[in-house]
């Protein structure tokens, strides 16, 4: 099985969003997806909440946490979200960047834009890697 790490900055948004997709349209038996950041904030942006409650997806459990060593470990995909010099790496994993704009403090509408945007890139990136 294949692991993904989907990292932003503060693991609060971008990166959140891209694991619960994943995780929801991925054959499990074949890769799972979680998020981290470098350096996590406190909670999951609210906004962010609510635009993904809007697709049927609950993140109001998930928790910020930090993309550690062991976090790491086993990871065959990293996939980067707009961190620029923050960005990780993780030795061993193939690196892939999306540059995609923070949504913390966005407009509903603008936050929605972010969610479609990284919804498309979750399900080209299963289908490129037949994981579905």
């Amino acid at each position: 099985m294949k692991r993904v790490i989907f990292a932003c900055v503060h693991n609060a948004g971008r990166s959140q969003m891209a694991a619960a997709f994943f995780n929801f349209m991925a054959d499990a038996t074949k890769a799972v997806a979680v998020s981290a950041g470098t350096q996590p904030g406190d909670r999951v942006h609210p906004e962010v909440l609510v635009v993904m409650r809007e697709v049927g997806i609950d993140l109001s459990g998930a928790t910020p946490r930090r993309l550690t060593a062991d976090l790491a470990e086993g990871a065959s995909l990293l996939v980067t979200m707009g961190c620029g010099d923050e960005c990780p790496v993780v030795p061993g994993a193939l690196r892939d960047d999306w540059p995609l704009e923070d949504p913390k403090g966005q407009p509903t509408e603008r936050v929605r834009q972010i969610r479609d945007d990284i919804e498309r890139r979750v399900r080209a990136f299963l289908a490129k890697h037949d994981w579905t």
